[in-house]
């Protein structure tokens, strides 16, 4: 016993020894060593008791989903927190006391004996660690007895301990590190116990029993079936992780083997954990939001929302920031250990094993960094995640509450830019955040190393680190001013993007595609020159803390020359090895540096966005009110101003009262001020005197169809419950059931984004039945009949005017079926039923038909109510009244009709089973394949593409070439540094190399190697603008030549986050990323190439290891390529979703869904990041392996160095040897995590790559064809047996039709919805291309010349008016080919002269994004203005003045004709009038062409369609006259 006791105590073992003795007077005492023996014994039997409990105690999944919070948006209280880095704080001072008195013990003694204060202090360490980290935070997890049982243990224990010390201490009068510890201790017991405490308490106040469903949100329609979703096997392992699982990523073993196994799909990815997901993140930042707003109503909005971020996330921030710190001081005693080594090696040694103690303490400390490190990315990356969700939920949710005069500032592409780019930019900053301070701490330690190493020459690498930092800070702050310039340029850009991609079709249509391509090149040049700013800057800033390390080394050693202080191998090599240990976090400083920038820029960018004006959406909508008044709406003496300025106001002197029930029509001339009346009534535009009431709940149909990416059904329920008999009433009012036979799965057939693959009618009918399913108070219908013909009007008429019948039975495209009726406009009274019975309908019209229906009439002119009346009383008493229905009679009622109408009477015979026959006309969209849906999935790569990708983006402009210079001047830089090292390794101790020889040579290799690296930065940033600029010229061209039938199946969204995110990714961080990926492979081979020609034996170690590292590599690869991928391609879920909800914001808060449309933009985000989450984790999961393997790998070239024989190897090679093994570890780091982050980057080359070889349409310009200059000279059009199909497999659209357009002919073109009439269009704009036949135009065959060519000669006017962001001179000639003169004389005759003259700056005046400080029917007249000034010999116009009033229709009837009096004017008819007046008529049946004749000629047909159709339209307007 008394070996023992001598063992543990010292070598007089315990005879004479007082503190051996077993009287109980000396356990008082704290340094007795039979105290120490009973401590250890203590706490050993924790140890046991805590790690069995951890290791096989499991939650219940019950246990597990309520810990995991579905309530509360945090992980741990604050209470375990304290507890946490109270109790491991404590543990680690321990260990670092155990480590300190175990080198004491081996500089004085030379062995490890006694035991006793050293292995106290480890023992100690480890129990407080293990109750810090796993009792503390998986407090709510264990068994409450054992849990009670454990903490009353550690708290009498410590207690007892820290009674002695104090007792001891005021005994002794003097304090000792042991009575501090033991107050820590007793500090840290205190707060577990308390922490026990509550969670019993909790526990029994639940009655020991958690149901899942008390802990569901309440009243959240969207977390009802969150049970049966978020099943445990759904939601990510990581929320059940125990404390082994989580520290070595082993919960992610299962989906890293399902990647191995088969390509993932989304449905493989798991759910995050409630608390990270975007719904507890955005809840839980605004409730912060508001207590901050709250305690300072006056704060600043900027440093309020950082504020608030920062408070949400603070307890994930110190934890993170505790790994931070155990990592840099784990780091730090690297050299420390290394400097012990050498010494050893030298034959040095303190006791007999010390050579096996420092190698074993080495692998231990790479083992507890490489373990803080991993936890410490993880969790900063998560931390970013959440920000991240957060900030694209409340950019969301505000673009639903946005002002106009705000979204004038905001474009649409701007708002896609702060989701796609700042948002994520703001996501990655604090994954940064940490290396911020801890370079710092790491400077300062590695300074207080090299003082013990060097002496005062440190102070000359202090000088130099300074001198760095100083030199970077105005570059810092100019870096600041470009990102944000290059930030401006980018949304410059988007938003030009975003409007061309819109309106692709209308470019195509006025042959404007390349001057808008043009355009958009400009602004790229302009964003290029701002990004190569900010490159060279960052070139330029990297080149200075890559090349510290030399100038640090060079000044250091000069110091050491200058002062006489003596170079060995032991202290320069422990110089060396901090230098190298501190250079990446030093090279990592630009990277911090522009990461902070970046988010600052971004983060204000942001901040500005959500500080911009909101809708007053709630201040004059009543909630409540007696049943009585529901629908009714009462304004009085208001003003309204779009810009919510009084001196400015668009509606002035408004008064209006509309009782409940009440039918009003609103009508007036073009700009009067309708549409503005319905949205100052929707609380869309802000009310500058006077006051509004409204009661009541609103369905609103706007005047440009709003449709969403979905099926038809979706679109008509709009949130709401599915009710069959409803849904199959409002379908059957709204006209849409034979639509839906035409389609292939009905009204479960996917919609194109914006509707693309629906006629104007159908948009309209989608849009009323969605406003018909609703059981609203007030309908406010924008003029919905604009877009279809007169009889489609009048038949949706009879819903809105509250008597459907089967009077009028739709047939497509307004053919009425008078079989069934004599004269529905004579029994309107008697008609009244249940449509919109009751209800209060306010329809804003220039169809004056319809205005005899309504209680009362709104005529409007100027923004102002000139009369509200009955229909019969305003006829009589109003002057403007008149002239509008008598402009009406001469439009409608001509001398031909007249004719028409006495000499046939004869019905039309087809049949409903005849129409079911009819194919779409938009057969493209709507082919009958099985499961063929227009918008498909969104395509990805799959699989590993090994280096394609890479070698797409080198390819781009040569880029090989700089490549491959980067590549070799950074090898040529690694061979210089160990150069320069090996140099000092062989001659640091060679008597013969004086001093200044050593360091000259040593300072000339160092010098000469950073040449190299300035040529690596310089080359990086021109390789970066090189590919950037050719990518994008190359996905420019392909997308401007990709045909319509690309746009009309691909979602907007799709395109945009690939122009906005990934072509920034591409920009910004792809070139260094490579160049980066390259330069760290380099360094880590350099590592591994000296420790293994130094130490050869480790090769029989390293081989394999390093074997198995590209094993991992390739396991790791096929899991987070996949996971990569779906991050882009759910990305686009997000954008399209935005992208939707921008443009239909105003029908979202119409109908009051703004909750449910933030709900599904959670879910979306949600979606997105899921992938991202277990993309970083697998990061981090396959780093600790491979710092495992790097650790093994030194720790074998460590032991070699110790088990063979002295003399082996000389000090300096052993010091070299050591400084590059210690680097292993954060070089393998450095090289791994570049080359995984540049293969995640890469994908968003992949992506770009998907849409550069779009199939494109035929050539703009064909050299060896071009037409004459005036071709076409006459006008003349002869089709010859035309066939159209839109896909190989789809049927027949036109089948065969063969006609002539004479030149200077007038054509009408007539027929039902499907019947082929856009089709025959848009062939002879060779939009489609034909299957068979042939168009010729003045003997030229339109096939055989270039596309530019062809469209540029034709003119246009489109049914959808579209302008863009500009002036109205851009809008009108955005070629610049016309005079001032020449615009202002067309805008005469499109009666646009007085109003833009009212403008303050005339032709300069703004037409924002989409013409929305426009009205429709104004829109519609600047295309007919460019129309007019074009003067083409063919102009075709598709129902060009539907939304215009109809005296201003007679004018431009007119000046159509006299204008193109001897031109070929094709007109889509859809008003009857229109076509009485052409030359000839051609009526289109099922893609055949049934008649083609003069209109006169044809009405006098019995057989004849268009006959019966004259008819019809005679009839209805006689009995509407009659009213």
């Amino acid at each position: 016993m008394e070996s023992f006791w001598s063992m543990f105590c010292g070598e007089s073992g315990c005879s004479g020894n007082p503190y051996c003795s077993y009287d109980f007077k000396f356990l008082k005492d704290p340094s007795t060593c039979i105290n120490h023996f009973l401590i250890i014994c203590i706490d050993v039997l924790l140890l046991i008791m805590i790690s069995s409990i951890t290791m096989f105690h499991k939650p219940s999944p019950l246990k597990k989903q309520h810990h995991h919070g579905l309530v509360q948006g945090q992980s741990y209280s604050a209470l375990q927190l304290a507890s946490a880095i109270a109790n491991g704080s404590s543990g680690l001072v321990h260990l670092i006391s155990g480590f300190w008195f175990l080198e004491e013990n081996l500089r004085k003694t030379r062995t490890v004996l006694p035991l006793d204060w050293w292995f106290l202090e480890f023992i100690q360490g480890l129990t407080w660690l293990l109750v810090g980290l796993t009792m503390s935070l998986r407090v709510k997890e264990l068994p409450r007895t054992w849990l009670r049982l454990i903490s009353v243990l550690v708290f009498l224990i410590s207690g007892i301990l820290c009674a002695l010390s104090l007792c001891y201490a005021v005994s002794s009068r003097g304090l000792s590190l042991k009575f501090s510890l033991d107050v820590l201790s007793f500090s840290g017991a205190i707060l577990l116990l308390l922490c026990s405490y509550k969670e019993s308490r909790h526990r029994h106040t639940d009655g020991g029993e958690i149901h899942e469903s008390l802990y569901m949100p309440l009243n959240d329609e969207s977390m009802s079936n969150s049970v049966d979703s978020d099943s445990v096997s759904s939601v990510t392992p990581f929320s059940g992780a125990g404390i082994f699982s989580w520290m070595s990523f082993w919960w992610l073993n299962p989906l890293m083997k399902r990647g191995k196994q088969k390509t993932l799909e989304e449905q493989d990815i798991p759910k995050l954990r409630e608390p990270d997901r975007a719904e507890s993140c955005y809840l839980q930042f605004q409730e912060e939001l508001n207590k901050q707003k709250m305690k300072e109503p006056s704060a600043q909005q900027p440093s309020s929302l950082l504020r608030t971020i920062i408070i949400c996330h603070w307890k994930e921030i110190l934890i993170s920031g505790f790994f931070a710190l155990l990592k840099v001081i784990t780091l730090s005693c690297g050299p420390l250990l290394l400097d012990s080594f050498i010494l050893v090696a030298e034959g040095n040694e303190s006791f007999k094993y010390e050579g096996y103690v420092l190698a074993i303490s080495l692998v231990i400390t790479k083992i507890i960094e490489s373990l803080s490190q991993r936890q410490w990315y993880f969790r900063t990356r998560l931390i970013g995640l959440k920000v991240r969700s957060l900030l694209i939920a409340a950019i969301y949710k505000k673009q639903l509450r946005l002002s106009n005069a705000a979204r004038l500032n905001h474009s649409g592409g701007e708002i896609m830019n702060y989701v796609n780019v700042d948002a994520y930019r703001i996501g990655e900053f604090p994954y940064w955040f940490h290396q911020t301070w801890t370079t710092s701490v790491q400077l300062c330690i590695a300074l207080v190393v090299l003082f013990r190493a060097v002496g005062l020459a440190t102070f000359a690498s202090l000088a130099v680190i300074l001198l760095t930092v100083l030199c970077n800070t105005p570059l810092a702050k100019l870096q600041h001013k470009f990102q944000r310039k290059l930030m401006v340029a980018q949304d410059e850009r988007l938003k030009a993007t975003s409007e061309a991609l819109v309106n692709m079709k209308v470019l195509k249509l006025y042959a404007w595609e390349t001057n808008f391509r043009n355009v958009i090149e400009r602004l790229r040049n302009v964003e290029l020159k701002r990004l190569s700013v900010v490159q060279l800057r960052k070139a330029y800033s990297n080149f200075l803390f890559w090349a510290s390390p030399v100038l640090v080394s060079a000044a250091s050693f000069g110091a050491c020359y200058l002062l006489d202080v003596p170079l060995h191998a032991n202290n320069v090599f422990t110089f060396v090895a901090t230098l190298r240990l501190v250079q990446d976090p030093i090279r990592t400083i630009p990277d911090v540096i522009g990461v902070v920038i970046q988010a600052k820029v971004a983060f204000s960018r942001i901040v500005k966005f959500l500080e911009a004006p909101e809708l007053d959406s709630q201040s004059f909508k009543k909630k409540h009110f007696s049943e009585n008044i529901r629908g009714s709406i009462s304004i009085k003496s208001a003003e309204f101003s779009w810009e919510g300025n009084a001196s400015k106001p668009t509606l002035k002197n408004i008064n209006l009262e509309v009782r409940a029930g009440q039918n009003v029509a609103i009508c007036g001339e073009v700009g009067s001020g309708k549409s503005t009346l319905l949205a100052a009534i929707l609380r869309e535009v802000p009310i500058t005197c006077g006051t509004i009431e409204v009661y009541g709940k609103f369905a609103y149909v706007s005047q440009t169809a709003w449709i969403q990416t979905g099926t038809i059904r979706d679109n008509i329920l709009f949130g709401s419950e599915m009710d069959a008999g409803k849904y199959q009433e409002t379908l059957h009012r709204s006209s849409l059931v034979k639509d839906l036979e035409l389609f292939p799965h009905g009204d479960l057939t996917e919609i194109g984004e914006r509707g693309v693959n629906l006629s104007g009618g159908q948009k309209q009918r989608i849009q009323l039945a969605r406003a018909l399913y609703q059981d609203a108070d007030i309908y406010l219908l924008d003029d919905p009949f604009s877009a279809v013909d007169a009889h489609t009007a009048t038949n949706l008429f009879n819903v809105i005017a509250k008597f459907f019948t089967s009077v009028f039975t739709y047939c497509n495209h307004g053919f009425i079926d008078l079989s069934r009726v004599k004269n529905g406009f004579e029994t309107l009274q008697d008609y009244i039923m249940e449509g919109l019975a009751g209800k209060t309908v306010l329809l804003v019209t220039h169809q004056v038909d319809f205005l005899p229906a309504f209680d009362s009439v709104l005529l409007m002119a100027e923004g102002k109510i000139l009369q509200a009346a009955p229909y019969h009383h305003l006829l009589n008493s109003s002057q403007e009244f008149q002239d509008l229905v008598q402009a009406h009679k001469e439009t409608a009622g001509s001398d031909r009709l007249v004719d028409a109408t006495s000499s046939s009477s004869n019905r039309l015979t087809d049949t409903p089973g005849e129409i079911r026959k009819t194919y779409p006309e938009n057969q493209l969209e709507t082919s009958r394949g099985e499961g063929d849906q227009l918008i498909k999935q969104e395509e990805r790569e799959v699989g590993d593409r090994g280096f394609k990708p890479y070698l797409q983006y080198l390819n781009q402009n040569k880029g090989y070439v700089y490549f491959t210079v980067a590549a070799l001047s950074h090898l040529s830089f690694v061979i210089g540094q160990t150069l320069q090292n090996w140099w000092m390794a062989d001659k640091v101790d060679d008597s013969n190399v004086s001093t200044l020889h050593l360091i000259v040579v040593y300072l000339i290799i160092g010098f000469a190697s950073t040449f190299f690296l300035l040529i690596r930065s310089l080359v990086a940033v021109a390789l970066g603008l090189q590919s950037s600029k050719s990518m994008f010229l190359q996905l420019l061209n392909s997308l401007f030549c990709a045909p319509v039938s690309f746009y009309d199946s691909t979602p907007l969204g799709r395109i945009l986050s690939r122009v906005s995110s990934d072509l920034s990714i591409v920009d910004l961080d792809v070139p260094f990323s490579l160049v980066f990926a390259v330069g760290a492979t380099n360094t880590c081979y350099a590592n591994l190439i000296v420790l293994a020609v130094i130490t050869w034996q480790v090769l029989c170690v390293s081989i394999p290891m390093v074997y198995i590292a590209i094993r991992l590599q390739s396991y790791y690869f096929a899991t987070a390529k996949e996971l990569m991928r779906m991050n882009g391609t759910t990305k686009s879920y997000v954008a399209n979703h935005l992208a939707e909800s921008v443009a239909g914001a105003a029908t979202i808060r119409a109908f009051e869904e703004e909750h449910r449309f933030f709900l599904k933009n959670l879910d979306l985000i949600d979606v997105n990041a899921s992938p991202f989450f277990h993309s970083f984790a697998a990061n981090e999961w396959l780093m600790l392996r491979l710092e495992t393997i790097s650790a093994v790998v030194f720790a074998a070239a460590a032991l070699s160095m110790v088990m063979l024989p002295p003399g082996t190897f000389t000090s300096g090679f052993i010091g070299m040897a050591l400084s590059y093994g210690l680097s292993l570890n954060s070089s393998l780091v450095f090289a791994i995590q570049n080359q995984c982050t540049v293969a995640n980057q890469i994908i968003s080359v992949e992506r770009l790559n998907q849409y550069m070889y779009i199939e494109s349409e035929a050539p703009e310009i064909i050299q060896e064809n071009r037409p004459p200059p005036n071709w076409p000279l006459k006008g003349k059009v002869q089709i010859h047996n035309l066939k159209i199909r839109y896909r190989e497999s789809a049927p027949l659209v036109l089948r065969g039709i063969t006609c002539t357009f004479e030149g200077g002919d007038k054509i009408g073109i007539v027929g039902r919805t499907g019947s082929g009439k856009s089709t025959l269009i848009g062939a002879l704009f060779r939009l489609v291309e034909p299957a068979g036949g042939r168009i010729i135009v003045d003997g030229i065959d339109i096939c055989s010349i270039g596309l530019h060519d062809l469209r540029s000669r034709f003119g246009i006017i489109p049914q959808d008016p579209t302008l863009f962001n500009g002036t109205v001179r851009y809008n009108l000639d955005p070629l610049s080919h016309h005079s001032d003169h020449d615009i202002w004389e067309v805008l005469g005759k499109c009666q646009l002269r007085e109003v833009v003259k009212d403008k303050e700056d005339g032709l300069d005046s703004s037409v924002v994004e989409a013409g929305a400080n426009w009205s429709m029917g104004q829109r519609q007249l600047f295309c007919l203005g460019r129309a007019l000034l074009r003067r083409s010999k063919i102009l075709v116009l598709d129902e060009a003045t539907a939304s215009i009033d109809n005296a201003t229709d007679l004018i431009l009837q007119k000046t159509i004709r006299t204008e193109f009096a001897d031109c070929t004017v094709i007109t889509v008819a859809h008003r009857i009038p229109t076509v009485m007046d052409c030359t000839k008529v051609a009526a289109i049946s099922d893609g055949k062409l049934v008649e083609y004749d003069e209109p006169m000629k044809l009405t006098k047909d019995e057989g004849s369609l268009f006959g019966q159709l004259v008819k019809e339209y005679w009839s209805h307007f006689q009995s509407a006259e009659s009213h």
